[in-house]
This record gives C-alpha cells, structure tokens and sequence, in this order.
C-alpha cells in the first residue's frame, strides 16, 4: 500500500510540473526494488489482480520512457502490465492482447512519422473483434486529442497520471 500511495503522490507532483522526469525515474526504480522484494512474499492467489493492461512503443519508434512511466503508475495503481517493449508491430500489440486478456491497451511514441503505426494498431485491434471490450489510450509529445479520435482511440493522455486516471475510471 506504502508504494502505491506513494507512485500516487509522484505523479501527482509530475502532472502539476512540481517534480521532473529523473525524479520520477529515481522513484519509479525505487517502487521496483520495492516490488522486487514483496511480490514473492504475497501468496500466489493474492498476487493475481482483475485488471490487466499491456503497454508498449509502436513500430518504429524506440524511445520507451514515457511508456515505462506509465507502466510504473499502473502498477502502483494495482494493474497486472504486460510490457511489449519497444518498436511493437501492430500485430504484436494484437497478438500480446488477447493472449494476456488485457482490458487496457496503452500505446506509445515519441515521434510524428510513427504515429500512423498507432492508427494501424487500433484498426488491427478493431478487426480483431475485441475493440468494443478493450480501453486503448495513447500518448506521446505529437499525439492530440482529435489524432486520438480520428483513429478511434479511447483517449488521449497527456501524462501518465492522466493515463492512470482514466483507466481506473473505466475499469
């Protein structure tokens, strides 16, 4: 409870600009270390959590801190994550989905030219079957709202505490 409480308190600081991405950094490897040491500690039954998410860069872009950052809150905030990585192909993102029964999908990039990658991941997860049963967010310095519509994304955030309060409020 401590590390969730207190990753709460971060991003709360991060959002308002009272705290800076290395402080944020320090403190998300902290929470780490933290988990590192607790998670073999609770029972395996205790350990499972209802809320899944699977968080990730899309293709062609390799620039994963603000997706670490949101995997850090979402953590904190008691999701089970599943990490695709980096440079993710949109069926990867597909694939990852619905083998780890994720009810968020969180996509990622820093960079203009890859976000047409996000279009094709959301379309990808939409023909699959599975978009009316899946919250897809995105985010990153060139995303917009209206990008975030016009690609049939739940929501667009503009920071990881915005991230996390979007999808507690929907799962």
């Amino acid at each position: 409870e401590g590390l969730v409480v207190g990753m709460g308190v971060i991003g709360d600081n991060y959002a308002e600009r009272k705290m800076y991405l290395p402080q944020v950094l320090v403190a998300a490897h902290s929470m780490y270390e933290g988990l590192d040491v607790l998670i073999p500690a609770i029972p395996k039954d205790e350990s499972l959590t209802s809320k899944n998410a699977l968080c990730g860069v899309v293709q062609g872009d390799v620039h994963d801190i603000g997706k670490n950052i949101v995997k850090t809150m979402l953590t904190a905030a008691g999701f089970l994550v599943h990490d695709a990585g980096k440079d993710v192909p949109p069926e990867e993102f597909k694939k990852m989905m619905l083998e780890d029964g994720s009810q968020v999908v969180c996509l990622s990039t820093l960079m203009t030219p890859t976000m047409d990658n996000m279009a094709a991941t959301v379309k990808l997860i939409a023909n699959s079957g599975y978009r009316d049963k899946v919250i897809v967010t995105i985010g990153g310095p060139p995303t917009t709202d209206a990008f975030a519509e016009e690609i049939g994304a739940d929501h667009r955030d503009e920071n990881a505490q915005q991230c996390v309060s979007y999808v507690n409020s929907k799962v």
